[in-house]
């Protein structure tokens, strides 16, 4: 069954933090939510407290995040989770160095029954849609964290996409984007776009068709909703967000 939760990078930036998972939860689940994307903790201890915390409200999160690689295969696996996220570099790795690290991190993630998950992000050594194809057709054991708002940032079709690597998909991200400053080069791209919601696209990403594919082909995974950068409270935003969402998945699962 498919889920709905938050990537809450942007719930950060706007309060400073997170200062109580608990409350976090407890006011996500109000407004609609199955969880958040990561487990976090400083230690295998502190993650195993932190998952009692979801499970005790009825929340889940998608995959784990500790300090080292092999505590984030170990908990992830310890909680059955699917997948891991793939280590991020920035443009200045060369690609067949990255594409080296990456087959390694698949084959390590894989021991443990993982799958590790590229997320294409601008700024990022895959960034392009060219760039996401090369990836996936080199190493064909990884799976896709979808970032919609990133692919479409650079010019990806992100239903084509959905589309392609339906069979590979571990996550979704949905947000919107914004161009703030038309004139800034892409290499800072955070002032030349502002990644907020879904209702507040003005790219116009085609949410009702990623949804429509994913409904289609029978997904049953996580679809994130990350709003990177709020203007007001988080919560009002991300209510928006997942009713918006809910409505497209509802209305192709008639």
């Amino acid at each position: 069954m498919v889920r709905f939760g938050v990537a809450d990078y942007g719930m950060n930036v706007w309060e400073g933090g997170c200062f109580s998972l608990e409350d976090r939860l407890r006011r996500l689940k109000a407004i609609g939510y199955d969880g958040i994307e990561w487990l976090k903790g400083i230690d295998f201890h502190d993650a195993f407290e932190n998952a009692v915390v979801f499970h005790r409200l009825g929340m889940d999160f998608s995959s784990c995040n500790l300090d080292k690689p092999e505590e984030t295969f170990k908990c992830a696996c310890a909680f059955g989770k699917s997948y891991v996220w793939m280590p991020s570099k920035g443009r200045d790795i060369e690609m067949k160095d990255y594409i080296r690290h990456c087959r390694n991190f698949t084959a390590a993630a894989a021991s443990y029954n993982l799958k590790a998950a590229l997320h294409n992000h601008m700024g990022c050594r895959i960034e392009s849609p060219e760039e996401l194809d090369m990836f996936m057709n080199e190493i064909p054991e990884a799976s896709l964290l979808l970032d919609v708002g990133h692919l479409a940032a650079v010019g990806g079709d992100c239903v084509a996409v959905t589309e392609r690597y339906f069979d590979r998909l571990s996550a979704i991200h949905l947000k919107g984007v914004e161009v703030t400053d038309a004139s800034a080069p892409m290499d800072t791209w955070w002032k030349r776009f502002r990644l907020c919601g879904i209702a507040e696209d003005a790219l116009g990403i085609d949410f009702a068709g990623i949804i429509e594919v994913l409904a289609r082909r029978g997904y049953d995974g996580w679809i994130l909703v990350e709003h990177d950068t709020h203007l007001r409270d988080p919560y009002v935003d991300l209510k928006n967000n997942i009713d918006v969402a809910r409505k497209y998945w509802q209305e192709f699962n008639k």
